[in-house]
């Protein structure tokens, strides 16, 4: 029986090339492929997925929110992170909000597979990369990693929208929180990166590749 993938990426190249290769694969088919946080959202609705394979990169959302989402409405369905971002700018954080899997796309194309056939049999799927990140993070070496690996989920879809140009009012209406709790998340997000403006958070946040 083969295992049913879905691809999320703006990038039309991208998709099909990863099409094409994983179609090779007796034992895998893609049934999906979206190029937007919403597109996928729909997917994720119509069912009938083993493994997504979702780029943290959206037009319409990042891909935090987009995991956010997933998470929320199949938090059983096992998600892969294919990022042109190095490991050490998202995959701890988006681990810890509920990836299966991260890999870089500069990745042998192999690792993919394997990652993919991984995650179908519901384990997850660390590279030792990422697993050195996290063994740092839970004691010994850099054990705080980077300020923004400490923000939890949602102060970090703030600190992305915010980062971007969002202004409080529409990252509310965006999440579905009051001016009020969006304000308290941009204040806790400020105080735990010791940043003191919009602006210090803009320039993190493009001096980290977190946003393009």
């Amino acid at each position: 029986m083969s295992i049913k993938v879905a691809i999320v990426d703006d990038h039309a190249i991208v998709r099909a090339g990863l099409r094409q290769y994983l179609a090779e694969q007796m034992d895998l088919q893609v049934v999906a492929e979206a190029s937007n946080g919403r597109e996928a959202m729909d997917l994720v609705r119509a069912g009938g997925i083993d493994v997504l394979i979702l780029d943290v990169s959206m037009p319409d959302q990042n891909g935090v929110d987009v995991l956010s989402g997933i998470r929320a409405r199949a938090p059983e369905l096992p998600v892969l992170i294919l990022s042109s971002y190095p490991e050490t700018h998202y995959a701890t954080a988006l681990l810890k909000q509920g990836a299966s899997g991260y890999l870089n796309k500069e990745c042998d194309p192999q690792e993919i597979l394997t990652a993919v056939r991984t995650l179908s049999r519901g384990r997850r799927y660390i590279t030792p990369a990422v697993a050195e990140l996290l063994a740092d993070q839970l004691g010994g070496g850099k054990a705080e990693g980077l300020p923004h690996e400490q923000l939890s989920e949602r102060e970090l879809q703030v600190f992305l929208r915010l980062a971007q140009g969002e202004t409080i009012g529409a990252i509310g209406e965006s999440l579905s929180l009051s001016v009020k709790t969006v304000s308290t998340y941009r204040t806790r997000v400020m105080e735990k990166m010791k940043l003191a403006s919009n602006s210090d958070l803009t320039y993190y946040a493009l001096k980290n590749g977190l946003i393009q």
